[in-house]
């Protein structure tokens, strides 16, 4: 009796039902894994933005120098008033449109540049100080404000003589005038030691044509008393640096191989000097040709020693862009001299530096672009 009711008992059955807790516990995996991706980002992208900081420089302003200047050459070029020859013809016939697009990159390149130096100052600003009292990085910080004169000139929307244009040429050229009176004024107190240094620094080379680009961006405003200004302060000092180059102590007149390319900078300064002497007078007359030909004299000084940069062309550096301002600017000054002179000569002139300025832009845009994407590639390696 006992037992027959103890079978008739229904049997009771536990089920444990696993699929919340499985799906809570994958889901709290999922979100610690989120987390720790995105943790892992935002580290990446932290340790690159203080690489590229720790090794951003003045020095990279070069790119913008070179790009505001060819902005500057073609603009100037679909503009040209030249008749007796067809290629410039075909070249003023160009959309404005492409002229538009260079500046727009040029312009990019240059903003991107400067807020890059702004984080530098602000979170490396004793790096930024050491740069300043350096002979050849406090040189490179005339490289920003060149380049924003240069697109200024060359911009499409504002034109000389404007109150934009007046209000941007003194946001530009009041911190290079600082620079002038820090620079010069160790010049004077300081006496054949710190010149003779800054003579065999090529670099040294841009604070005169700092003066002289804000020169001839000053006589475009019609601003003549202040571009002469400008241009004299500028070219008392090219001269007594281009005496001092050849007064250098041995021992002082060897040139680091990466730096070889700025040698190309003693050449730029004549040339940016013709333009901006014929924007003051208004003319190209002897002393614009005297100074363009003192350009060309230095130019074949430089090419014909090719073995003098063979070793800095080994591996790209950023010290290449140092070729390409220099020759824009040789560039430029041809075609005034091709304006004032007509004959086969200056026109074939002409066009071999506007074609090797074009070519050596090109190129160095060509390196440029295809070092970062090995360094992108060499990048994600690293953290894969």
């Amino acid at each position: 009796m006992g037992m027959a009711t103890q079978d008739s008992r229904s049997e009771i059955e536990l089920v444990v039902d696993t699929t919340t807790t499985t799906t809570t516990a994958t889901s709290n995996a999922y979100s610690h894994t989120d987390s720790f991706s995105n943790h892992q980002h935002s580290t990446s992208f932290t340790t690159l933005l203080i690489s590229v900081l720790t090794k951003f420089h003045a020095g990279y302003f070069r790119i913008s120098l070179s790009l505001g200047s060819q902005a500057l050459l073609w603009r100037i070029i679909i503009t040209s008033t030249h008749d007796t020859t067809t290629l410039p013809r075909v070249l003023s016939t160009l959309p404005s449109a492409a002229v538009c697009a260079l500046w727009s990159l040029s312009l990019f390149t240059l903003v991107l540049l400067s807020l890059l130096y702004l984080l530098r100052c602000f979170f490396f600003f004793e790096m930024v100080k050491a740069e300043f009292l350096h002979p050849v990085g406090v040189n490179y910080l005339f490289a920003p404000w060149i380049s924003w004169l240069l697109l200024l000139q060359s911009a499409p929307f504002v034109a000389p003589k404007t109150t934009l244009y007046l209000v941007l040429w003194w946001v530009f050229a009041v911190p290079m005038v600082v620079l002038d009176v820090k620079i010069y004024g160790q010049w004077l107190t300081k006496g054949k030691r710190v010149l003779s240094s800054a003579a065999g620094n090529p670099t040294s080379q841009m604070s005169v044509i700092g003066n002289l680009v804000g020169a001839h961006a000053a006589a475009h405003m019609g601003w003549k008393e202040c571009a002469v200004w400008l241009f004299s302060v500028g070219m008392v000092h090219y001269a007594v640096l281009f005496v001092t180059l050849y007064q250098r102590l041995s021992g002082r007149d060897g040139v680091p191989v990466l730096l070889r390319p700025v040698l190309f900078l003693f050449f730029a300064a004549p040339s940016v000097a013709s333009l901006a002497w014929e924007s003051i007078v208004g003319t190209f007359d002897t002393a614009s040709k005297m100074l363009f030909f003192l350009s060309l004299f230095l130019f074949a000084s430089l090419i014909c020693r090719p073995t003098l940069f063979r070793r800095s062309m080994k591996r790209f550096n950023v010290t290449w862009w140092a070729y390409s301002f220099p020759i824009t600017a040789l560039a430029l000054v041809s075609m005034n001299y091709a304006e004032q002179v007509k004959g086969t000569f200056s026109h074939i002139l002409m066009l071999l530096l506007l074609a090797l300025s074009v070519l050596v832009s090109f190129a160095l845009t060509f390196f440029t672009l295809l070092n970062s994407n090995m360094l992108l590639l060499l990048r994600d390696v690293t953290i894969r």
